[in-house]
């Protein structure tokens, strides 16, 4: 059935999307005769057409500074191919945040390594002095994630992977544009990993993108995210280097989706300008607050200013702080309530601590590749990062704020946090 380009808009004039982007969505269409049903596929894009992934690719990695980007149908997909890639197998271990989405956690179990679980700071992110004391000679790589766009400490991390020549694997799946000392997040380690999907900065529905500096880890990316090859230029040909051609999977990115996100990639500047303009209004607007605190930030200039993060020094206050807040129409939240089941917090990962798998033979926990003592997985195993968190209250921020509006927002805050 032949579906035209102005159904596409149909469709897409469903997903409520920005005007911004919508229009940048349409001209794409317009401007690009090859996305229709006789040429949706990521590769063999017709003859003087334009392929919208390999331009979505390129643009990503010129604006990220990375010498190369790959595109994937989503951040999971990024994070496993970025395992593979770097050689991270049977036997190893993967030192994990216990703050992350579990798809972190996963992805490690998916290349058949080991994940140790570490403590996070009041950054929110992962504690680099636990970090080092979970390494083993068994650990082969390190995967900070930097959740809800805060950086995690990669000058430290960098120096401990050096120092133990370790592997590092950057999760910024909550972190598109987001910065550490200048430097773009996600191209510090070995490979960076994002996710496009609903809930993410650029969001394409379902989508994702690894980026490196390696050539080999590149092309094994490739390999892995597409096992029938399409990606080389002779499909069909030898290894043209040891290692490039491999069993793999298939996670390749539609033209669709790629349009999609290249139409968002352009307003990434703008959007974060405005979500940092209007979180530091709303600082300066609340002041000096006394029986809570503002949570430290690795690198306050870099981070995606998605959210205000305040600490509390109780559970209970955190709690009724966020009641009250709600009450008023602000927009806060917790992170741990005992009460609230919530994967993004290792304690919930019945999937590890009773070492849940596919099949019965237990693979990678039973693995005889693996020589070193499995984690002692338990709900407990990280006791300050279940306090730090139980203590936290967010406030989302918006780009769409008026300054009256940050303004009545921050009255309301400091009528119940001070």
């Amino acid at each position: 059935m032949k579906i035209e380009n102005e159904e596409l808009k149909g469709i897409i004039d469903l997903w409520d999307l920005k005007k911004e982007i919508k229009k940048e969505i349409f001209k794409l269409l317009d401007e690009n005769p090859a996305l229709s049903p006789a040429h949706l596929f990521r590769y063999y894009v017709p003859e003087g057409k334009k392929d919208k992934v390999g331009q979505f690719e390129k643009e990503f990695a010129e604006k990220f500074g990375s010498k190369y980007a790959l595109a994937v149908n989503s951040g999971t997909s990024a994070l496993i191919a970025s395992l593979i890639a770097c050689g991270i197998g049977p036997g190893d271990e993967v030192i994990i945040p216990g703050y992350t989405f579990f798809a972190t956690c996963s992805a490690v179990l998916v290349a058949k390594a080991i994940p140790v679980i570490a403590e996070i700071d009041e950054t929110l992110t992962i504690d680099p002095d636990d970090i080092e004391k979970k390494i083993t000679k068994y650990t082969k790589a390190i995967m900070p994630v930097h959740m809800r766009g805060l950086p995690s400490n990669m000058e430290k991390i960098m120096k401990m992977a050096k120092k133990y020549n370790l592997k590092v694997i950057e999760d910024c799946a909550q972190a598109d544009g987001g910065s550490y000392k200048g430097k773009h997040l996600g191209t510090f380690g070995d490979a960076g990993c994002f996710s496009f999907d609903f809930y993410k900065i650029i969001n394409t529905g379902e989508g994702g993108m690894v980026v490196t500096d390696d050539e080999k880890i590149y092309i094994r990316a490739q390999s892995w995210h597409d096992t029938a090859a399409c990606w080389r230029p002779n499909r069909y040909a030898r290894e043209r280097i040891p290692g490039e051609l491999f069993y793999g999977e298939n996670y390749r990115m539609g033209q669709i989706n790629a349009a999609i996100g290249l139409a968002q990639l352009k307003k990434l500047d703008s959007y974060l300008k405005k979500m940092r303009k209007n979180k530091k209004m709303l600082i300066e607007s609340i002041g000096e607050v006394k029986r809570v605190k503002y949570a430290p930030v690795n690198d306050p200039e870099g981070e995606c200013a998605t959210n205000l993060v305040f600490l509390t020094e109780r559970a209970e206050e955190a709690k009724k702080l966020m009641e009250n807040l709600k009450k008023e129409k602000v927009p806060a939240g917790g992170i741990y309530d005992k009460d609230i089941r919530d994967w993004h917090i290792y304690k919930y990962w019945e999937h590890i601590i009773e070492k849940k798998t596919p099949t019965e033979e237990g693979c990678p926990f039973t693995c005889s590749y693996y020589k070193g003592k499995l984690p002692s997985y338990s709900e407990d195993m990280c006791p300050n990062t279940l306090d730090i968190l139980s203590r936290v209250l967010i406030i989302g921020i918006s780009e769409n704020w008026k300054y009256k509006d940050i303004k009545e927002i921050a009255k309301k805050i400091k009528k119940y946090i001070n």
